[in-house]
C-alpha cells in the first residue's frame, strides 16, 4: 500500500541554455548555466502486468501547478494559463493525453535521463495494510478517518494485458445503515496500450474514478476542447510576460507561434468489470 503523501519525484535540470528563439523557454527566468532542483509528490500509480500477474511497467502521475515563470520575485503565472503535470515510469517520462482514445497524437515517451540531469523516485509504504473486501468494514474504516487506497484492476481486451491503479480515496460517501459506499476521486492515469511497445507506452490518460461495488469500476477521462471564438479574446489575452516572445521577432522559429492553451473537460467514460480492493493502513 503506497503511502502517497510520502512519495516524491525529484529531479535535477541541466544547466540552463539560452534558447535561440524564445526569451522565456520553458517559463525560465534566470542566467545562462543555472540548474534548479524540483520535487512533486506522487498522487497515484497504475501496473501493467501480463496474463500470469507478472508487472511489465510501473506507471505513476504527480501533483500538477499552473503554468508558471520560475523563478521571479513577482508575476508567477502565465496568462493565458494551462496546467504542468507530467506522468512518468522508472524509465521514461510519458505524455498525458490531449485528445480522446479513439485518436491519435504525434507523441512518444521521453527517457528520464534524456529529460533531466538526475532524478529520484522515491517511493514509501505503509507496512501491514487491512484488505477491506465488504462494504462494512469500509463504512466503519471511512467513519473512523481511517487512511484508505483503492486498487482497481480490470483486462484489456485487445492485448490481454491486466491495469491495476492504486489511488487514495480522498473523497468518499458511505451510509451506515445500508453499508453503502461511493468512491469518487481523482486523478489517477491510465495507459493507452494501443502504443504498448512491450515495454512502455508513449500516452496516458488522465482520468477520475467512481466505484460502489467490488467488481465494477467508471473511469472519466479528460481531453482538450476548442473555445468558442468570442471566449477567446479574454482567453488567451496576455498578462505580463508573454511565453512565445521572441528575441528577434524577425528572426522565428518554424511553426511559429505554437498553440495557446486550451480548456479541458472530463468527459469521456470507460464502464469496465474489475477488481476492487480497499486497503487500509495499520493504526499509526
Amino acid at each position: 500500500m503506497f503511502d502517497f503523501p510520502r512519495s516524491f519525484f525529484t529531479w535535477k535540470t541541466f544547466p540552463w541554455k539560452d534558447d535561440p528563439y524564445y526569451k522565456y523557454a520553458g517559463g525560465f527566468i534566470g542566467k545562462e548555466g543555472d540548474v534548479r532542483q524540483v520535487r512533486f509528490n506522487i498522487e497515484a500509480s497504475c501496473t501493467i502486468s501480463d496474463e500470469n500477474g507478472r508487472a511489465l511497467a510501473e506507471l505513476f502521475v504527480g501533483a500538477p501547478c499552473r503554468t508558471e515563470y520560475t523563478i521571479p520575485r513577482e508575476g508567477f503565472f502565465q496568462i493565458p494559463s494551462s496546467e504542468f503535470r507530467m506522468a512518468f515510469s522508472r524509465t521514461h517520462r510519458i505524455p498525458i493525453a490531449r485528445r480522446p482514445s479513439g485518436e491519435t497524437e504525434p507523441v512518444s515517451a521521453q527517457e528520464l535521463n534524456e529529460a533531466f540531469q538526475d532524478h529520484d523516485i522515491s517511493l514509501k509504504q505503509f507496512p501491514h495494510p487491512i484488505e477491506l473486501t465488504a462494504s462494512e468494514p469500509l463504512v466503519e474504516a471511512t467513519l473512523a478517518n481511517a487512511l484508505l487506497n483503492a486498487r482497481c484492476t480490470y483486462r484489456d481486451e485487445q492485448t490481454g494485458l491486466h491495469v491495476t491503479v492504486e489511488f487514495p480515496v480522498n473523497l468518499i460517501n458511505v451510509n451506515r445503515a445500508d453499508a453503502a459506499f461511493q468512491i469518487c476521486t481523482g486523478p489517477l492515469v491510465l495507459p493507452d496500450l494501443t502504443t504498448w511497445n512491450g515495454r512502455i507506452v508513449d500516452r496516458v490518460f488522465l482520468a477520475h474514478v467512481a466505484l460502489t461495488a467490488f467488481d465494477y469500476t467508471e473511469f472519466i477521462l479528460r481531453r482538450e476542447v476548442a473555445a468558442a471564438p468570442e471566449e477567446l479574446t479574454w482567453l488567451h489575452q496576455i498578462e505580463g510576460r508573454d511565453r512565445n516572445e521572441l528575441h528577434d521577432p524577425n528572426n522565428r522559429p518554424p511553426n511559429y507561434p505554437p498553440p495557446r492553451p486550451s480548456p479541458t473537460v472530463y468527459h469521456e467514460v470507460w464502464a469496465l468489470p474489475s477488481t476492487n480492493t480497499i486497503l487500509r493502513a495499520p493504526n499509526l
